[in-house]
């Protein structure tokens, strides 16, 4: 007898654990998906083309908020929880919820989940979104190319807008952006690799995605992991950011600890700019957790396309999206530079409208500054207009995208960069020996 079986989601990892675990399982009828976090998911449809013949009307996606009255109208028997970045504390409350309505909760682990390739793989993953995960994976796909290997870039997910168009998508150049349906923080994260000369692999099903990029004529694949969410393809190599301002969290929010415990290697970032009491202690709890693992100390470095004099001057910071938001972080490195360099900043809070001002309403750890959000074409307009009603004589543009090829801005932009600052090469050594012992292990 199939299990009547909900899946809560965020518009990734759910899809996943769907498509590797239930799609073809007899055990289980999923009823419905739930989704949070990200706002434009529910109302929506997993279409039939990626759910499969078992499901040939698709699966209804629902606010996760009507998860109570979807356990009692489906009579629910399992609900798994499939997305990350969000504490312990708030994992159990779901779990009480769902047990209290007599269904039984559940966590699907790595080796229901994770997909197989017959290429090397190395996964870059975090502790919490905002670690510095993104410049580490950019770094480690320059070392392990300047070893003359060709890369395939594979994305963890952000599944917005139409699924089936998105289903597996190749990018290699800025006009393949334009050819899918993409959020602002989706291309947050394939902009920055393209330019570098990588192409990108990303999706919805992640069996078509690696795929793709096993057939690209790929000689090493990384995983460029996101919401601190562990990989979706086993890897060769586990690389697990963390953040010293933020080390208690590695048991603290899930699915930190499964990174840490699983690591290969721990990068320990922001160490120009975090305490050394902060870093001396994100290492002792590492080693506490994972005592195999090699740990590395590397800083975040910011780059700036021009030098202005902003002493007194009036300007509008605007950070990396999921950094702020579910990341959790009050400011990025936009604000510090503004600070630095003895900026007055903006609060654009009262200018905020609309879906702006939600998040804001819902985000209140948030600083003066703004988030690139643009998760709809109706948020990327008001994103628009509340950048070109603030009366500010700059823009610092902190987000790994550059905003003016999406919307319009009236006013002078800096645009403010962050890379690894790998001081004593002391990380790149240590990849391109991993990597080494690996290729030389899958030659035997």
């Amino acid at each position: 007898m199939r299990r009547n079986t909900i899946i809560m989601g965020a518009g990734g990892r759910d899809y996943h654990n769907f498509n590797v675990y239930f799609r073809n399982n007899p055990n289980y009828r999923v009823v419905a998906f739930t989704a949070t976090q990200i706002p434009y998911l529910e109302g929506r449809v997993y279409p039939p083309e990626l759910s499969g013949p078992m499901y040939p009307n698709g699966i209804p996606i629902y606010s996760e908020k009507k998860l109570p009255e979807l356990i009692r109208d489906f009579q629910v028997n399992d609900v798994f929880f499939c997305y990350s970045d969000v504490s312990y504390q708030y994992v159990m409350e779901k779990s009480a919820l769902v047990n209290s309505l007599g269904a039984s909760f559940h966590l699907l682990g790595p080796k229901d989940t994770m997909l197989t390739s017959n290429l090397p793989v190395i996964s870059v993953v975090a502790i919490r979104t905002g670690s510095g995960k993104s410049p580490v994976s950019r770094y480690i796909a320059k070392i392990v190319s300047q070893m003359g290997f060709k890369i395939g870039i594979i994305r963890h997910p952000m599944a917005y807008g139409d699924l089936l168009a998105k289903r597996a998508m190749k990018l290699s150049n800025l006009d393949d952006l334009k050819k899918y349906p993409l959020t602002i923080e989706e291309r947050e994260d394939y902009e920055p690799h393209i330019i570098r000369g990588f192409t990108v692999y990303s999706g919805v099903d992640y069996q078509d995605v690696l795929n793709l990029a096993e057939g690209d004529g790929n000689d090493v694949l990384i995983w460029d992991g996101g919401n601190n969410d562990y990989p979706f393809i086993k890897p060769d190599l586990y690389v697990t950011v963390v953040d010293p301002y933020r080390y208690t969290h590695m048991d603290t929010y899930y699915p930190s600890g499964i990174n840490v415990r699983l690591a290969d290697v721990i990068v320990i970032t922001k160490v120009n700019t975090a305490p050394q009491s902060r870093v001396n202690r994100a290492i002792r709890e590492v080693r506490r957790r994972n005592p195999r693992a090699v740990i590395v100390k590397v800083g975040i470095k910011a780059f700036i396309d021009k030098d202005v004099d902003l002493r007194n001057k009036r300007v509008l910071v605007i950070e990396d999206g999921p950094t702020i938001t579910h990341g959790e972080m009050p400011y990025g490195i936009g604000y510090i530079y503004a600070k630095r360099k003895g900026a007055i900043i903006v609060d654009p809070k009262k200018y905020a409208v609309g879906s702006i001002r939600d998040m804001y309403r819902r985000y209140r750890h948030i600083k003066e500054v703004l988030p690139a959000i643009g998760y709809s074409e109706s948020q990327v307009k008001e994103l628009e207009e509340v950048i070109n009603h603030m009366p500010v004589d700059y823009v610092i543009l902190a987000t790994p995208t550059k905003l003016e090829r999406i919307i319009h801005i009236d006013h002078d932009v800096i645009h403010v960069t962050y890379e690894v600052d790998d001081y004593k090469e002391e990380l790149a050594r240590i990849i391109i020996k991993k990597l080494q012992n690996i290729l030389i292990k899958l030659e035997r």
